[in-house]
This record gives C-alpha cells, structure tokens and sequence, in this order.
C-alpha cells in the first residue's frame, strides 16, 4: 500500500546539499515555466489592448505552457525530478515517492519561483498587470473545482506513468514531452471555464503580485485533491501490485 511508504523524512535531510540542488532546480524550472506562461497571456493582452480572449488566444496559451512545461520539466528532471508544480510534488508524496520534508522544499521553492518569474514579468513590461486566474461568466466554484481535480488528475497520472513508474523504460526519454501535451491540451479544454491552471504555484504568483485572491482556494483544493488521487490510484495499481503478477512466458 504507499501509505506505508509516506515518510516525513529526517530533519538533516532538509539542509542536505542534494535537497537544497534541487530545490534550486525547482525554483528555477518554475521561474521559467510561469515566466513563458504568464508572460503569453500578457503579451496577448498588449497585442488585443486588453481585448477578451479568443480562440487563437487559448491556442497560444496551450502552445506557450505547453512548450515552457516541456523545457522546464526537462531542465529539472535529473536534479530534482521536475516537478515544477505543487500538485506533482503532493501526489509524488501520498504515493510515498518523496518524503514530507523535502516536498515542503519543493513547494517553497515553486511558490518562490512563480512569484518571481511574475515581478520580472512586471517590471520589464513596464508594470503590466500579472492577472491572476479567474472563474469566467456562468461558471460556479463548483464547475471549476471539478475541472481543476479532473486535469491535474490526468496531469499527473502522467508524470507517474512517463516518469515515476521504475517500469516506464525507455518511457521516461519522452515524458517531458508527454507532460507538456497533456498541460496544453487541458488548457484547450479547460481554458476557457476557469484558465486552467492545475498547478497552485502558477496561481499563487499572479495572485501575490496582482493582490487578487478572488477563488484562490479553487486553485489550490482542485489540483491538490486531483494530484493526490492520482498518485494513489497510480502508486495502488500499478506500481505496488507490479511485483505480484506472475511471470510471463516470452513467445
């Protein structure tokens, strides 16, 4: 079961220089990440004078993200395994594949990472408003909870499948790849409900600099509760179980 694997972690793990190389890894993967996401949605908005979305415009936003994701998960996945997303890291730890410790390393360094990313944004735009997630016309808290669970959920099945899973193989050359389709195409789904975020680091930045905490929550509980499920769901089926299958003949 992985809640047997859940640790805490050693305290000395916390100032370990591996752990502190990786929360610098995470940092600066998210710092990319948001920068490049972020910073689309603000170039679309100066390109349109502010006008509202358009398709094309949830388009570049899918591409933007999905690129960024794509990089930072590549640039990351050696040192610190390329989480870049607060979501990744809790469904990495409820499958007992990260302790405690080291995720709150991790989610510190994201939150720190997202904010930065977004005061640069600011500053060389002259002082552009990072906008923060919103929910659009007709859509409840509720609506947007549901779409953010079922995204990240699939956001992180993902990671799991293409690069926790130790069956994955040759797999894990491709899950960069696999990991940032899967954001873009989300984005293309859910975009235009509430952003599509799946990821409270990408929320939490915006959020600060902007000052506006409108359904802040939503962003945090959606992907938080779909994160997690995936990692258990995941860790239950098809990893723990993988050792109690019965040999296969080869033909």
């Amino acid at each position: 079961m992985p809640i047997r694997n859940i640790a805490v972690g050693r305290p000395e793990e916390a100032t370990h220089p591996d752990t502190l190389k990786a929360a610098l890894a995470e940092f600066i993967s998210t710092l990319i990440f948001v920068f490049a996401g972020e910073g689309s949605g603000m170039a679309f908005n100066k390109l349109t004078d502010n006008g509202s979305t358009t398709p094309s415009g949830l388009v570049a936003a899918a591409l933007a993200h999905g690129f960024a994701l794509f990089v930072a998960v590549a640039v990351g996945a050696n040192i610190s395994g390329g989480h870049v997303n607060p979501a990744v890291t809790f469904g990495a730890f409820v499958g007992g594949n990260i302790t405690l410790l080291r995720g709150i390393l991790y989610w510190i360094a994201q939150l720190l990472g997202s904010t930065v990313a977004c005061l640069l944004l600011k500053i060389a735009t002259g002082g552009l408003t990072t906008s923060a997630f919103s929910l659009s016309s007709g859509v409840s808290v509720w609506n947007a909870l549901v779409l953010e669970i079922v995204m990240t959920f699939g956001l992180v099945y993902t990671v799991y499948a293409t690069a926790v899973d130790p069956k994955k193989g040759s797999l894990g050359i491709i899950a960069p790849i696999a990991i940032g389709f899967i954001v873009g195409a989300n984005i293309l789904a859910g975009g235009a409900f509430d952003g599509a975020s799946m990821n409270p680091a990408v929320s939490f930045g915006p959020a600060l600099v902007s000052w506006s905490w409108t359904n802040h929550w939503v962003y945090w509980a959606g992907p938080l509760v779909g994160g997690g499920l995936a990692g258990l769901v995941y860790e239950l089926f098809f990893i723990s179980h993988s050792h109690e299958q019965l040999p296969t003949t080869d033909y």
